[in-house]
């Protein structure tokens, strides 16, 4: 009889040693943690111009889709803005116009001018001619030359009337390009009294209602992405050196115990959570107490189920497969392939 209790408590010793041994190995290979919350992107609906809102189109909580228009500002100020600038596009056009015709007159003018300088010049030395056989007066070889300096002066002022006349064309080309930015301006600022959806996802409480004046950078209410979940796990630090991006990993969210949500991880923190704390932690004191630190791994969530939404903030328990193949594994594999 005594064999038999010596035999069963050896058994049972070497059971609960094989046990304990099990949970080891899966603690060492699976390690786990029940310190994690999922989170998303979250955009912040906020207006990029001054208005009053005239129409909030969606609700509290509401799904909805990217382009869908969420809510209206008072947009009459920003098409008088929009026609304004038009007015002066078309006027600062006009006066390009007229630059231009004013450039061309000169133009011809100087043309003109060259003729009768060209006509002067030949009068002038013909007299000049004429003088020395005492054919023609000085009177009248004075007056070829008063002739021919007129000439000269009047060309000057034609070719800087046409010089003033090409400033002024580049000064109203100058004018139409101010004019442009300005509609394109007034034109986007209008576009910015419609306030759309950026992405899909849930949207948060909704406080602003018609007739509320609201500033650009305002934030109105949030829009939580329903595209892209990943969840924060706080691993302890003695079990980041088993832990790799691209590793497989299971999700238990508390609001859905019937549900395993499967994941990746992308990447593993590099501080603590308490070192990025508004008040980090003071160790150099007589009191220290050695703690053991916490460091975030972010998981993608990779199989997001719509009748399942996930939301932000719920609690979950996230295990690592620490065995399977991670991305560095795999590409430090590819790399020795390729050098074999």
């Amino acid at each position: 009889m005594t064999k038999q209790k010596t035999l069963l408590l050896i058994t049972i010793l070497a059971v609960s040693a094989a046990g304990l041994y099990v949970y080891w190995r899966h603690q060492i290979e699976y390690p786990d943690t029940s310190d994690a919350y999922v989170t998303a992107h979250v955009v912040h609906i906020q207006p990029q111009v001054n208005g009053r809102i005239t129409h909030v189109l969606v609700k509290d909580h509401q799904h909805v889709d990217p382009g869908q228009l969420l809510l209206q500002i008072d947009d009459r100020p920003y098409q008088i803005a929009v026609q304004r600038a038009q007015a002066e596009l078309a006027l600062a056009q006009q006066q390009k116009l007229a630059a231009i015709a004013s450039a061309q007159a000169a133009k011809a003018g100087i043309s003109q001018r060259q003729a009768q300088l060209d006509n002067a010049q030949r009068n002038y030395e013909h007299d000049i001619h004429l003088l020395v056989s005492k054919s023609v007066s000085q009177d009248q070889a004075d007056s070829a030359g008063d002739k021919l300096h007129e000439t000269e002066a009047a060309l000057k002022l034609g070719r800087a009337d046409y010089r003033r006349a090409l400033r002024g064309q580049d000064e109203a080309d100058a004018s139409i390009n101010v004019a442009e930015s300005a509609l394109a301006q007034a034109r986007l600022n209008l576009s910015y009294t419609t306030i759309m959806a950026p992405a899909s996802g849930m949207l948060g409480k909704i406080p602003v209602r018609p007739g509320d004046v609201v500033h650009p950078g305002q934030q109105l209410f949030p829009l939580v992405e329903d595209r892209t979940f990943w969840v924060n796990a706080n691993y302890k630090e003695t079990d980041l050196k088993r832990i790799q991006p691209g590793q497989s990993a299971r999700i238990n969210v508390d609001m859905y115990p019937d549900k395993v949500f499967h994941g990746i991880v992308e990447s593993l923190s590099p501080a603590s959570g308490a070192a990025f704390s508004l008040l980090p932690p003071e160790n150099a004191t007589g009191n220290w107490v050695k703690v053991t630190q916490r460091f975030p791994v972010r998981i993608r969530v990779t199989n997001s189920d719509s009748h399942l939404p996930l939301r932000i903030g719920s609690s979950c328990s996230v295990e690592i497969d620490t065995l399977g193949s991670s991305a560095s594994g795999k590409t430090t594999d590819q790399t020795l392939l390729s050098r074999k």
